[in-house]
């Protein structure tokens, strides 16, 4: 990353995850749907606890008609396409529901509820008992998977029983050390639930890529790649898994292909999913994916949809967020290619989405070669993004002008582009950018445009090292504006980041034209050391009159 520059924009990404204390927590993301219908659905999974004991956990069968591999929990799945989906889905489904119960059993735990301890752990038992048998009734468990299983309802088992025990005792000294192996045997079975579960969707997929690299079928494949990508949405841990089985492999095989050229876009989707995991990225590597990426952007008989997820996958292996930057070596051998086709798409971006995509992959681009920012002088694209800008098609949200704004402070470190940004009256589409406000109440929304604020600040610091630029920026009004910022909290959405870039860039205005700043101002926010106006500012509840 070259000095000065800004922090990272946000990904463009249209997935995000975050992990938390439950194993299985993450996958549930995807399931949140209207709470009546999530109850009706999980009241297929739901069993009575004595209904269970006495049919010793036993299965609900395969369907003589039922395809062969379908695994059938509850009423079954439907046959056809869906398939694969509802098994992956529905296992997904009951892991949540045992992985809830052994949550449930932690907390009871700690509050010594000894009678609520054991009735979860039956019912967990009976949910992971019948999980297993239903799984292994549907498919061929692999052995590893199956020392895991048996492991696990030896630990189930041993959990009814201990608990049990808890129940016909008063003794604390007693229950004092149940309590401690009981935990350790919770744990063990959480960890050991977690990797059978782990390994059943590893098989699943399995399934779903051999799928994508044997059939000639634009259908079946297109189907394949549709689940994948379903999955991709229940976090990085999924995301893992598919990587490590291959799929980046199997996807970028389907890119090169003339005859599936169809599903380039569904394809390449996906893998902007998966590689949100260094794991994904490393694939990608691998099998030489920037070649193909940057081959897909400039071909011009690439329909727009393919070059936009194309953009997508660029926009997720560089972006700054990601700990491991090896692969980026390739990746600048394919640069100049890559950001000439990138910015063309944004100039010919026939929507929103389209030109978000392309424009996050520039601006992180930007943050790690400044190659990229002299390639992109070179190739007119402050005229382009600029004229986006007024383009509602194009730039229609926080989102994008986050995107061009990064582009034009991390351009701005070049002397060259102040000329060409007051060239295209560029000062005033800043001055229009510190003004942004959110829409809705959505706090990504928000925050994006506390970013575009800031990051306009920056920008109009940088460039008002020109004296031209500093000049115009003063008949254009940007100190009332810029002290506005400062003073008023709800202004700039009470953001301290967007206060500095603020204050600096008042100072940096200050510095050229010193009887720009009245008195008063130049006494609270120029003279002082930068902290101390800062400090006084992010005090202020409301704007002085």
């Amino acid at each position: 990353m070259a000095s000065g520059r800004m922090a990272s924009p946000q990904s463009s990404s249209r997935q995000s995850s975050s992990l938390s204390s439950s194993p299985m927590s993450t996958r549930a993301q995807s399931l949140q749907v209207d709470s009546v219908q999530r109850w009706m659905e999980d009241l297929r999974h739901m069993t009575e606890v004595e209904c269970m004991c006495v049919l010793q956990a036993k299965p609900i069968g395969v369907e003589e008609d039922s395809q062969q591999g379908e695994l059938i929990v509850g009423s079954g799945v439907s046959a056809g396409d869906h398939v694969a989906r509802n098994n992956l889905q529905t296992l997904l489904r009951r892991a949540l529901v045992v992985s809830t119960e052994l949550g449930k059993m932690f907390q009871r735990l700690g509050k010594g509820r000894w009678q609520r301890v054991h009735s979860t752990a039956v019912r967990a038992n009976c949910h992971v008992r019948s999980l297993v048998h239903e799984y292994s009734a549907a498919r061929n468990t692999p052995p590893e998977m199956q020392k895991y299983e048996k492991s696990l309802l030896e630990k189930c088992m041993e959990l009814t029983n201990i608990t049990e025990r808890c129940l016909h005792t008063d003794d604390e000294f007693f229950l004092k050390s149940m309590r401690e192996a009981i935990h350790e045997i919770l744990t063990d079975v959480s960890d050991s639930f977690s990797n059978m579960i782990d390994m059943a969707l590893a098989n699943e997929i399995r399934v779903l890529i051999k799928q994508i690299e044997s059939s000639d079928s634009l259908h079946t494949i297109g189907s394949a790649i549709s689940n994948l990508l379903s999955l991709t949405q229940d976090g990085p841990q999924l995301c893992s898994i598919i990587a490590k089985e291959g799929a980046v492999v199997a996807l970028f095989k389907i890119c090169r292909q003339d005859r599936f050229r169809d599903l380039y876009a569904h394809a390449l989707r996906t893998v902007a999913s998966i590689c949100c995991v260094e794991e994904g990225i490393n694939q990608l590597e691998k099998v030489d994916g920037i070649l193909c990426l940057a081959d897909i952007l400039t071909d011009d008989s690439s329909v727009e949809a393919a070059r936009a997820e194309a953009a997508a996958v660029v926009a997720q292996i560089t972006s700054p967020h990601h700990t491991s930057t090896q692969h980026l070596a390739s990746f600048l051998e394919s640069m100049h290619d890559i950001v000439t086709a990138l910015i063309k798409l944004c100039e010919t971006a026939s929507c929103g989405e389209v030109f978000l995509l392309a424009s996050a992959a520039l601006a992180n681009i930007t943050f790690f070669d400044s190659m990229a920012c002299e390639i992109l002088l070179q190739l007119n694209a402050i005229h382009i993004l600029l004229q986006a800008c007024k383009d509602r098609q194009r730039v229609d949200t926080p989102y994008s002008k986050d995107q061009v704004v990064t582009i034009l402070a991390n351009l701005s470190v070049l002397e060259q582009c102040a000329s060409e940004v007051l060239q295209e009256q560029g000062i005033e589409r800043l001055l229009l950018l510190l003004g942004e406000k959110p829409s809705s109440s959505s706090p990504s929304e928000g925050a994006a445009c506390e970013r575009v604020q800031q990051k306009a600040a920056v920008t109009l610091a940088r460039l008002s090292r020109d004296p031209d630029v500093a000049q115009t920026a003063i008949q254009l009004k940007a100190v009332p504006r810029l002290i506005e910022l400062c003073r008023s909290p709800t202004e700039r959405n009470n953001s301290d980041s967007v206060l500095v870039a603020c204050l600096a860039a008042l100072r940096r205005l200050a510095a050229g034209c010193p009887g720009s700043i009245e008195a008063a101002d130049h006494q609270q926010l120029i003279k002082p050391r930068l902290v101390d106006s800062f400090l006084l500012c992010s005090n202020m509840e409301e704007s002085f009159v």
